[in-house]
């Protein structure tokens, strides 16, 4: 399993606009990515779950993926954390 940790860039954290953005990338890589945040992980899919998990500017998260292209996948989606699109 493919593992990346980042810290969020966005300057007011993953909420509803960088939360959905994030949600779609998600959804359109074709693989079942888990996002944690702590102690609570759940499916990187979802956009309930992901703002449900407050995450916000600074926060380190962790995004695991398995299958192929994993690693390219989580290189993609730890960029899109490690920008601020609030900016």
């Amino acid at each position: 399993m493919a593992e990346r940790t980042v810290t969020i860039a966005s300057a007011h954290g993953l909420h509803a606009r960088p939360a959905s953005l994030f949600v779609q990338a998600v959804s359109g890589s074709g693989l079942a990515v888990e996002l944690t945040k702590g102690d609570k992980t759940l499916n990187a899919a979802s956009i309930l779950g992901v703002i449900s998990l407050g995450i916000e500017h600074g926060d380190e998260v962790t995004l695991r993926a398995d299958g192929d292209n994993a690693d390219t996948v989580l290189d993609e989606l730890a960029a899109f954390l490690a920008t601020d699109h609030d900016a």
